[in-house]
């Protein structure tokens, strides 16, 4: 069976059984979300149990007799929200009944006397409230409400949402005025035009037949073709309850369950998410068979309120049955990665910034603490042995010099689990082979020479701006005489390199550069001269007026050996146009490095990542780099910097993430040295942006180098960088000492010393 026509009747669906529908069902999920399967990291808040409906299922409704009070106090919000952040939630989950106001005296006198027009106001009040004071995202679900209503609550949450549950007359539904089929497809459409990110789903075993729960589907379908909202569907089985009208009635059968299941995968649009509820099922890990790639929200912390007598599943026991299935669990976030992603579109100003700080380079959910350049531990490596065929297929034709496709890439860059473990290990493997088990660093010092820059780089907190953590201080340049009294000293201490690079002042002509590399040598003619961005040759080159060869050739007989692989950033316009506007763009930066190869000049690739980019744009970056290398030869090593997030204006201003997660940092490096095998022997990882525990792990990844001892580094503290601004000889032997590996001083091209 193929994913059904729309333009036609769905009776063979309808006639078809559970067992037929579910392997189309779930080869369609996972060619739609992968290896992939999520959950949220939820804390259940209950803001009110009083409602006005009286759904003949339900026993989360409860009259104003049976509570201590008609809400939640603001002080319990918080504390269940504080609880949640503790335990590593990233979902704040408002469940409440609808509109108790106009049913409760009590309801009403509550709101009025704290200064709230409606359920729906304290709610956002409250949903503020702990977005502000958590960081935890909101999810709303207060049910049917109106245009104005949900607009209000776009300000204070990450998504919204309201079960269909049913578009026929039912009994279950003859006392909920909130539960009429027109009102709730108004809301739908009103959630669409307001660009909200949209949970709905439908409720089976309640009354409704397999025609009336198709027609609900289609109307979901429907929507969401208009306006591309509902980010998932719950499909929820009816289990009875005891104290209800419809406590007599037989749950939902696996049969129809299970169906509806398969059949909501094959008719709804695929980029809507598919869950059911794991804790209403005695096997969730089995519905994965008919075509769900989420469980929804499990708490650690909050019981289901909805459903008190089902114990959320432990994530652990979970995550193993997942993975028996070679697919990985992966927390998630209250919104998905598709409208993530869209964030100008489906999230409020307001919302956006706590939303890109929860998330990692897919739009899920962080899965550790750890931040370039933070004193946060790196978490432990993933315990899962499992490997998913995608990976497992890659890997297994891999051999060094190997030319990846760019999805090939994609995959390796998105590794998790077992699939993390087996990139690491093949890389380091690689390493071992290709380059032994030597360990090298330079001992090198910085000199930033001026922090004024005529350029906007939004990640930039080096150059001049607003203080920013008391690093930047005042606007400086520092004339010729320091420049050459800090080389002579840089040599007296035992350095055999100097590293120039500054912000391009306005006041510079091609003429500066020439002058800072001759006034180098002449303090110290044996110092190796590792001097100027791509962006700094191509301005002073631009302002001579002359072509970059014969700039570049001027600058290497004045003393000039190599180039820094700075100023790449993310070589994807794209990308460049959020990150760097105003700056060269990725064919120029590569004009530069291929005329350095051309006049005899070597130099290195970087990438800085983890802003607002994700692997495919990493992928690009490796394949037009590796294009050149293969064209000039030039490159002498490799250098992923983690995008240092704390004090950048992109993160500050809401527009950036913070940086990659640790897994995201480990790979690139990993993957790197995969990518680049044969053609550069060298992967360098930076002490100053990944700590010294996480430079041990990816030491153990591929890495075989630790860059400069970096006398005076400067740029990544102005971002918010804590490791320091220089690591002596003493403490890189402490650094490397544990992994039984020698550690060797180089030159910049990689001599012994």
């Amino acid at each position: 069976m193929t994913k059904p026509s729309h333009d036609g009747v769905l009776s063979d669906l309808i006639n078809a059984s559970a067992a037929e529908v579910a392997l189309p069902a779930y080869d369609l999920a996972r060619r739609a979300h992968g290896h992939v399967v999520t959950y949220s990291p939820k804390v259940f808040i209950p803001l009110t149990k009083l409602c006005r409906d009286r759904c003949g299922y339900c026993t989360f409704a409860q009259a104003p007799a049976h509570v201590s009070a008609p809400y939640l106090s603001l002080d319990e919000v918080m504390a269940i929200a504080e609880a949640g952040r503790a335990a590593g939630c990233t979902e704040a989950l408002f469940t409440l009944g609808e509109r108790p106001e106009l049913r409760y005296d009590d309801a009403a006198r509550w709101l009025a006397a704290r200064g709230y027009r409606s359920t729906v106001d304290y709610l956002a009040t409250a949903a503020q409230m702990v977005l502000d004071g958590t960081g935890l995202l909101p999810h709303a679900n207060a049910g049917a409400l109106y245009r104005h209503e949900l607009d209000q609550l776009r300000a204070s949450s990450v998504s919204q949402g309201m079960m269909l549950e049913s578009l026929a007359t039912l009994a279950a539904h003859r006392l909920s005025p909130d539960k009429e089929p027109q009102r709730r497809l108004d809301t739908l459409r009103f959630a669409g035009e307001l660009r909200i990110p949209f949970t709905t789903g439908l409720l089976v075993g309640i009354g409704e037949t397999r025609a009336e729960r198709l027609e609900a589907l289609e109307a979901i379908r429907r929507s969401h073709l208009e306006f591309g909202h509902v980010q998932e569907v719950i499909i929820q089985n009816f289990l009875p309850k005891a104290r209800t009208a419809m406590a007599s009635e037989p749950p939902a059968s696996d049969e129809e369950f299970h169906w509806t299941i398969a059949v909501a995968r094959l008719v709804l649009p695929d980029d809507i998410h598919l869950q059911a509820p794991p804790n209403l099922s005695d096997d969730p890990a089995g519905l994965l068979d008919f075509g769900i790639d989420d469980f929804g929200g499990i708490s650690p912390v909050t019981i289901d309120h909805v459903n008190p007598e089902r114990a959320w599943p432990a994530v652990g026991i979970l995550r193993r049955q997942v993975e028996l299935r070679g697919l990985h669990l992966v927390p998630r976030l209250p919104i998905y990665p598709e409208h993530l992603g869209r964030h100008e579109e489906f999230v409020h100003d307001h919302v956006r910034p706590f939303a890109l700080a929860s998330a990692d380079s897919t739009g899920l959910a962080r899965d550790d603490v750890w931040a370039s350049g933070s004193d946060a531990p790196p978490p432990e490596a993933p315990v899962s042995r499992v490997h998913t065929s995608a990976v497992e297929e890659i890997l297994a034709r891999y051999e060094p010099g190997y030319a990846f496709e760019h999805g090939e890439l994609v995959t390796l860059l998105d590794a998790r689990g077992g699939d993390f473990n087996a990139v690491v290990e093949l890389a380091d493997d690689v390493r071992r082979r290709l380059v032994g088990d030597e360990i090298t660093y330079v001992v090198n010092r910085n000199i930033n020479y001026t922090n004024v820059c005529t350029f906007k780089c939004r990640f930039c907190a080096f150059s001049k701006g607003p203080l920013s953590l008391n690093l930047r201080g005042d606007p400086y340049l520092l004339g010729l005489d320091e420049i050459a009294d800090r080389v002579r000293e840089a040599e007296e201490r035992g350095a055999t390199e100097v590293c120039l690079q500054g912000g391009i002042h306005p006041n510079f002509d091609g003429e500066y550069y020439l002058d800072v590399v001759r006034a180098v040598h002449e303090a110290s003619p044996a110092m190796h001269i590792h001097a100027f961005s791509a962006l700094e040759v191509f301005e002073g080159a631009r302002r001579s007026g002359q072509d970059l060869e014969t700039y570049l050739s001027g600058l290497r007989d004045a003393g000039l050996k190599t180039l820094p692989g700075t100023a790449a950033e993310i070589l994807d316009d794209d990308v460049r146009a959020i990150l760097c506007p105003d700056k060269l763009n990725t064919q120029q930066w590569l004009d530069v490095h291929r005329a350095a190869h051309h006049v005899g000049l070597h130099s290195n690739v970087t990438i800085m990542f983890g802003a607002v980019e994700g692997a495919a744009q990493w992928a690009t970056h490796l394949m037009v780099t590796r294009d050149l290398q293969l064209e000039t030869g030039g490159f002498t090593e490799f250098v992923p910097l983690p995008f240092v997030h704390m004090a950048t204006p992109l993160f500050l201003r809401g527009r950036a993430r913070k940086g990659p997660t640790f897994r995201e940092a480990v790979l690139i490096h990993a993957v790197g040295r995969l990518h680049y095998a044969t053609l550069i022997d060298n992967i360098q990882v930076s002490w100053v942006k990944m700590g010294m525990d996480g430079v041990r792990r990816v030491l153990s990844a591929g890495a075989n180098d630790l860059g400069g001892t970096l006398m005076d580094e400067n740029i990544s503290r102005a971002a918010g960088a804590v490791h320091g601004q220089e690591l002596d000889v003493a403490h890189l032997h402490e650094l490397v000492e544990p992994l039984g590996r020698p550690l060797i001083q180089r030159s910049t091209l990689y001599q012994a010393l």
